[in-house]
């Protein structure tokens, strides 16, 4: 498929972009080879290329799980500009 200048004019109006008369035909140079490179690609023959989840294999580091005191509110709350009711206290920024 070959876009023309009012495929570009309709994919600027869908990503409500305005363009101009020479930036739209721009465009549809530009669009077109990036369109030629895709069916390029999908000309390749990838069945025998395993699926990536990630291009780099990595482990996720986990901590180990440690039982502790749970957080001391009160003590939370001592360098609090100001505090109610166990909370802290902030202006209200939505009406």
């Amino acid at each position: 498929m070959k876009l023309d200048v009012g495929n570009v004019r309709k994919i600027a109006s869908l990503a409500r972009l305005s363009v101009t008369d020479a930036e739209a035909e721009a465009y549809v140079t530009h669009m077109n080879r990036m369109l030629d490179y895709v069916a390029q690609l999908s000309e390749v023959d990838t069945s025998k290329v395993p699926a990536l989840e990630h291009a780099v294999e990595m482990d996720t580091p986990l901590r180990d799980d440690v039982v502790r005191r749970p957080f001391d509110v009160v003590r939370g709350l001592e360098n609090a500009p100001a505090a109610e009711l166990n909370m802290f206290r902030v202006p209200k920024v939505i009406e």
